[in-house]
């Protein structure tokens, strides 16, 4: 179900914007439908509250909690149902974040990413991708929305700037608390700084050798890295908001003096903020985070040269719960 179809649904039951509106605000913040300061009887015509309980039984269906899994950092990773039976994970994120998918699967095949490991299976609509939040804010307040679960928003587009704009509008979530991420791809930068609500950007770099980087995310578009800095801090300037770069540190393979010295040719200067997130291992996959001392350094020798740095955690490495790996432990459970 795409958005503009919820809105049509409530258009020929003879609801006018302002009453589509009100049933969009509830739903986004996990209330009835017909909730809101004035009684809906006097509020909504007749034909649209007699439509309201079908409407809301529908919005019901688009997700179902699987399981839940509590980490030890405060995070709670979802496994989601879908209505087709498919499965995909969102994070509750300490600080009143959630963590939203876009895709079922990625066709980026990130080399030492599981979600990687299955290819795109499908791409999930507006209302999917909106539902994601509607679910965490049954569970606990939702201020900021990042969009960085499996898949890669930029092959979803149509349908992640239409769950943007809901976001930004009807569903109370500041502009800069939307982050829109991905590997990076020339349709992002043309077509965010159209719409009406512009999100923050995450930009997943992982190295500054290109083709290092072709190797690590096989699929994704084609850039050298210099380009996408500069396309990307572009947009960061325009908005007001810092790039966040996501790198995935892996031992022995991005952690290299010569990455370090190409990062700060590439961001010295740049309105960004660096995210190192050591490594959440992988069953099956060779790779590994390097040693906590290597990880420091690397963001104390950024820090020196003008660079703001994060040293981050991913969420769910006490259960296991790195992006994709819940979905996968119940398809194996599936075959086996």
């Amino acid at each position: 179900m795409r958005i503009e179809q919820l809105r049509q649904r409530l258009h020929d039951h003879g609801a006018k914007p302002c009453h589509a509106e009100r049933v969009l605000r509830a739903w986004l913040q996990a209330r009835p439908l017909d909730s809101g300061l004035v009684p809906a009887d006097q509020y909504f015509p007749l034909p649209v509250r007699a439509a309201l309980p079908a409407i809301a039984a529908d919005l019901a269906t688009l997700t179902r909690l699987r399981s839940a899994h509590v980490g030890a950092d405060g995070s709670e990773r979802l496994l989601v149902e879908l209505a087709d039976g498919q499965t995909v994970e969102s994070v509750l994120l300490p600080n009143d974040g959630v963590c939203v998918s876009t895709q079922v699967g990625c066709a980026v095949g990130c080399v030492f990413c599981q979600t990687g490991q299955d290819g795109l299976l499908r791409q999930l609509d507006s209302m999917e991708i909106v539902a994601q939040v509607v679910l965490a804010r049954t569970r606990r307040p939702v201020k900021r929305v990042v969009f960085m679960g499996m898949g890669e928003p930029a092959h979803n587009l149509d349908n992640m700037i239409e769950a943007i704009e809901l976001l930004g509008t009807a569903g109370g979530i500041g502009h800069k608390n939307l982050v829109f991420s991905t590997v990076g791809d020339r349709r992002v930068f043309e077509r965010l700084p159209r719409g009406s609500v512009k999100p923050a950007l995450a930009l997943s770099l992982h190295s500054t050798d290109a083709a290092l980087r072709a190797r690590l995310l096989p699929q994704a578009q084609r850039i050298d890295p210099a380009e996408l800095v500069e396309l990307a801090d572009d947009y960061a300037r325009a908005t007001g908001y810092p790039v966040q770069y996501q790198w995935t540190l892996l031992d022995g393979v991005n952690d290299s003096a010569a990455e370090l010295d190409g990062l700060v040719r590439l961001l010295q200067g740049k309105y960004a903020v660096m995210n190192f997130i050591p490594y959440n291992a992988v069953a099956g996959l060779a790779f590994r985070r390097p040693a906590v001392e290597r990880a420091a350094a690397m963001s104390l020798h950024l820090y020196r040269h003008g660079i703001l740095t994060k040293l981050r955690q991913s969420a769910g490495q006490d259960i296991d719960g790195g992006c994709g790996q819940l979905r996968a432990r119940v398809m194996e459970q599936k075959i086996a």
